[in-house]
């Protein structure tokens, strides 16, 4: 006997009118329950097929909207098709939820706008308006963050569009968007900074991997084994004699029997007593016997690899006073080319900003609200004051320590008119051994320094930074091997280190009036 049915719940009729809470965000459904166009109903489904359809990256036609009402759906329909508002949306849900919010604002002022002395016709058109205004400039926004950053920014950053239009509106911004048209003419920026980080893999399966190997499973297995039976009586190899009733395979002593009147009956008896002599004859037949036994067998099942991720960036700017001009925008938009990889690769990003001792500047830069200020700050302002290499290079090393940070890359931008301390190089040194730490670097001025080419393992030199500022001057180097050329003895090679000897005694050589090849006697030595 089948259980009876559930009783239904006291209200639940009444309950599932409002099913379509279920699916809408927070604020969403918040202003849906209070706008003053439509029934409560109808609205909250309208709201859940718009915000689902702007996400799909289409509109549904406006007689199959349940809200606003068919003439008023028509009217939205076509302001947001000639604003492309689901083009933008496509994939992006927070956007999608922040346009359905907009239409509620808008479509809920019409009953301010019928106030003030409009008709309903005016005051629908007054509220398209608004709502095709408003969003005409967060498309334009929307355009240069995705020219900048190639993609908009993270997370629920999307619903601070108050915070975000505003930054987009600061001088700043339109700094952020010159030096993003300087990266089109320094396309050798960008691959180098694509290439920082190491590799590692994660615990995550790459679900895009189509790779399959075979995978050991138990099972049993049938193993024929061949195994000779011996059939007596059939025709084969004769053996021997042996009594029996086969009259075939008689011997004929035994039929001779059957000749002789009273014999016979004698043959009669034997038969029946199967004591006639015969022929032993028999045969060997092959059977094959199916045996089970326990085997592995390989099964062939999807295995992904683990997903590849690129290790995280340390970016160290030099905001010296030497870098104004081309190279201050240079400098600016490595650090810009470093923010958009990270964003797209899904990577972290630190920028230390250094000039003088002391004057050191953090910044973990992401495509966020908070991100996007720090960043346009960063590239807004001018660079000045000395330069200490020191202080951002331990930093750097001492973030190497964290696991989040230990398979990044070191970038310096520089024009290279620094030293770093003895002590410093050779921690450098270490992390390079211990850590596999790379470090790059960017000059960007005339001549390679002794303090870069002691840092970098590898140096991308941008000989005509001088273009890209205020001046158009060619460089007059014509080799980026300046100071070997010029200056051999200046390099820190082991050739040199021998053939150096300190100040004192150098000084010494000299009050003596020594010549080269000669040398203090022992006791002036010490």
């Amino acid at each position: 006997m089948s259980a009876p049915a559930p009783c239904p719940l006291l209200f639940e009729a009444r309950e599932q009118r409002l099913a379509a809470l279920d699916a809408l965000a927070r604020n969403l459904w918040l202003g849906g329950m209070t706008n003053a166009q439509g029934t409560l109903e109808a609205r909250l489904s309208g709201l859940r097929l718009l915000v689902d359809s702007l996400l799909a990256g289409c509109l549904p036609p406006p007689a199959a909207w349940p809200w606003p009402p068919p003439p008023l759906a028509a009217a939205l329909a076509t302001t947001m098709a000639q604003l492309g508002l689901p083009g933008y949306c496509r994939g992006q849900r927070d956007l999608s939820v922040t346009v359905v919010m907009s239409i509620l604002f808008h479509l809920d002022l019409i009953v301010d706008y019928r106030d003030r002395g409009a008709d309903e016709d005016t005051a629908t058109a007054m509220a398209l308006d608004a709502f095709a205004a408003d969003w005409q400039e967060r498309c334009g926004h929307i355009d240069e963050l995705v020219e900048v950053f190639g993609m908009l920014p993270d997370g629920d950053q999307n619903l601070r569009w108050d915070m975000i239009c505003g930054q987009l509106r600061s001088e700043g911004w339109q700094e952020v968007l010159r030096i993003r048209r300087l990266l089109e003419r320094l396309p050798e920026l960008g691959r180098l900074i694509r290439q920082l980080g190491r590799s590692r893999q994660t615990d995550e399966p790459e679900r895009r991997s189509q790779r399959t190997v075979p995978v050991m499973e138990r099972a049993l297995a049938q193993h024929p084994q061949p195994h000779a039976v011996h059939v007596p009586d059939l025709p084969g190899e004769t053996r021997g004699i042996k009594r029996s009733d086969r009259i075939a395979r008689m011997l004929p002593a035994e039929a001779m029997l059957l000749g002789h009147p009273r014999l016979r009956l004698v043959w009669h008896a034997r038969r029946a007593e199967r004591t006639l002599l015969a022929y032993e004859d028999d045969d060997r037949m092959a059977e094959v016997h199916q045996h089970r036994s326990p085997v592995l067998r390989p099964q062939p099942q999807p295995a992904p690899d683990r997903r590849m991720e690129m290790g995280p960036m340390l970016i160290c700017v030099d905001t010296s006073g030497s870098m104004q001009g081309g190279a201050e925008a240079v400098a600016k938009a490595t650090v810009l080319e470093a923010v958009r990889s990270a964003h797209a690769q899904h990577r972290a990003c630190h920028v230390f900003a250094f000039g003088g001792p002391d004057e050191l500047v953090e910044m973990e830069l992401g495509v966020d609200a908070g991100g996007i200020e720090r960043l346009i700050r960063f590239l807004g302002q001018t660079f000045r004051g000395g330069t200490d290499i020191c202080g951002p290079l331990e930093r750097a090393i001492e973030k190497l320590d964290a696991a989040q940070w230990r398979q990044a890359d070191l970038l310096l931008a520089s024009d290279g008119a620094f030293g770093a301390t003895a002590d410093v190089v050779s921690r450098l040194d270490q992390a390079k051994t211990t850590l596999g730490l790379r470090v790059q670097a960017i000059l960007i001025g005339d001549r390679e320094t002794i303090g870069l080419l002691e840092l970098a393992d590898d140096v991308l030199w941008v000989r005509d930074w001088r273009r890209f500022g205020a001046s158009d001057a060619d460089s007059p180097v014509h080799s980026k091997s300046l100071t070997a050329m010029y200056f051999p003895g200046a390099l820190r090679s082991p050739e040199n280190r021998r053939s150096t000897v300190a100040g004192d005694t150098a000084s010494a050589a000299v009050r003596a009036g020594l010549h080269r090849g000669e040398h203090l006697p022992d006791q002036e030595q010490t």
